[in-house]
């Protein structure tokens, strides 16, 4: 089962706990992943234009250094997800709404923000006007002051949220987030969560292979995660296929981990996450 990996996932992906990346190592799991020299050449340089590297050296003998030591999805967010997996975040009924609004001549801000919002998991109600179930306002306060709109943006929560006369959550919750699209790449994460720890489990991977894994685990469990608002399971259907998709991963960073030393700081990041759902 193959998996779409952008190069530039592979060059993030292996960015060792000291900040450096063996260009050697990058370029035998590029190959591995059906890439060229070239392809990597000029994903190297455009990192490196956009200062997210240095390289120190030429081909396969280089060193980049990253600029920042931060890989992957955020930790804590990933800690919290399987925390509420396991039943441990349980949601108190609260809807949490933001509304904001930022003049048309600070439109770039405007859009800055309406970005964030949803990229925190936020569900339009109205122009303006976003709901989540989670206590995000630090995050949104967090944003709206670094774009300087904190005096645009209001803040309220409520236990009687309707939408078109639809008060129940579950309804509610159907509603307002793309369940099916966020089930359907969960569903894929799962596939290929699977076929990739049948491959772990073999032991007729070398160390290339096994970063070839661990790259391809990481492109697909991001493709399904960072869209998905993290809804409690309270508002889910059950079984929710996020939960069986995202166990199965835990078990492959398990796997991955017993069969590989040196790790890229991501997977030292995950490992042990999730190890309840194995």
């Amino acid at each position: 089962m193959d998996v779409e990996v952008p190069t530039r996932t592979v060059v993030e992906a292996l960015v060792r706990p000291d900040g450096t990346v063996d260009a050697g190592e990058l370029y035998e799991v590029a190959n591995a992943l059906g890439m060229s020299d070239q392809q990597v050449r000029l994903c190297l340089k455009r990192l490196v234009a956009e200062g997210r590297f240095t390289q120190e050296g030429r081909g396969r003998r280089a060193v980049l250094r990253a600029a920042s030591r931060e890989a992957g999805l955020d930790v804590e967010f990933v800690r919290f997800m399987y925390r509420q997996d396991a039943g441990e975040e349980e949601w108190d009924g609260v809807w949490h709404l933001v509304a904001f609004a930022v003049p048309e001549s600070r439109r770039r801000e405007r859009d800055a923000l309406r970005d964030a919002i949803v990229r925190f998991g936020g569900a339009a109600l109205h122009g303006g006007l976003y709901a989540s179930p989670h206590a995000w306002e630090d995050l949104v306060e967090g944003e709206a002051s670094a774009w300087d709109v904190d005096s645009c943006v209001t803040f309220l929560t409520s236990t009687d949220l309707r939408v078109g006369g639809e008060r129940d959550p579950v309804a509610l919750a159907a509603r307002l987030w793309p369940l099916d699209a966020i089930a359907d790449r969960h569903r894929l994460l799962a596939a290929v969560a699977a076929h990739r720890l049948r491959l772990l489990r073999s032991g007729d991977l070398d160390r290339a292979g096994l970063l070839r894994v661990a790259v391809e685990l990481a492109a697909e469990f991001t493709r399904a995660v960072e869209p998905d608002p993290l809804l409690p399971p309270e508002l889910l259907p059950s079984p929710w296929v996020g939960t069986r998709a995202r166990a199965a991963v835990a078990r492959c960073w398990s796997a991955l981990a017993e069969r590989a030393d040196d790790l890229p700081a991501l997977f030292v990041a995950y490992r042990g996450i999730g190890e309840k759902d194995r």
